[in-house]
């Protein structure tokens, strides 16, 4: 059974993988004729904020966090895009710069895609554009949510909601059964919530003791997840 089927994922996620599933081969061709791979280590900088957009990123393996810096340089995490997904063509479609910074939670491997070849596959595809239309009608709605979960939902929720979407996003080669270890440092895990580290992890011995969550290191087992979703209070 898909966590689709039992909760509502959609409101959360974005769904940029299915911009290039299975493109018509000639738009396809066009779209990646000058792409270059490159492989990013843990930390590593993709793109900052308020630099030239010039072009996007397919990531063809692991996971990157998209983020914006306060007045005092504090990290605030709005989004982690995980293997198959898009980022930066916002900028690219709306002619600005790039509007938060990326870099790789872990090793990733990232396809760059230039603006110009970018730009021309959406003017003379019209499956991609209709693709990317729908994607970012979906993507203003996940916006909306987000926003509304910071305005009412507690901590406690807060990290709920997020360690459902971080265990599916942490699935590579998944079977029903596996164990899916969310392997977040609580810096980041914190930023992406909202709260203080401290707190953070208060809550999450709180989790453990009530035997949702097992925790070694600083890897994180989902062992209760029917349990996760009634607390995230999102069904």
């Amino acid at each position: 059974m898909s966590i689709k089927d039992i909760f509502p994922i959609e409101k959360w996620d974005f769904n940029s993988e299915s911009i290039l599933a299975d493109l018509p081969e000639e738009d396809l061709k066009q779209l990646t004729r000058n792409q270059s791979i490159q492989t990013y280590s843990k930390g590593e900088i993709i793109f900052r904020e308020k630099s030239f957009a010039s072009g996007i990123f397919y990531l063809l393996k692991g996971m990157v966090k998209k983020f914006k810096l306060d007045k005092e340089g504090h990290e605030q995490i709005i989004y982690v895009a995980k293997r198959g997904e898009l980022i930066g063509y916002h900028a690219v479609l709306s002619g600005d710069r790039y509007p938060d910074s990326a870099a790789a939670l872990e090793e990733s491997k990232i396809a760059f895609i230039p603006r110009e070849d970018f730009l021309a596959a959406v003017q003379n595809s019209s499956v991609l554009s209709k693709r990317l239309l729908k994607t970012l009608s979906h993507e203003f709605t996940v916006f909306v949510n987000s926003i509304s979960m910071f305005a009412q939902r507690s901590v406690r929720e807060r990290l709920a909601l997020q360690l459902i979407l971080l265990r599916e996003k942490s699935k590579v080669d998944f079977h029903p059964g596996m164990s899916v270890e969310i392997n977040w440092s609580r810096e980041d895990l914190a930023s992406l919530v909202g709260t203080a580290r401290e707190n953070l992890v208060r809550i999450l011995t709180e989790f453990k003791e009530e035997g949702i969550l097992e925790i070694k290191g600083r890897k994180i087992i989902v062992r209760n997840l029917e349990k996760l979703m009634e607390m995230s209070n999102s069904a």
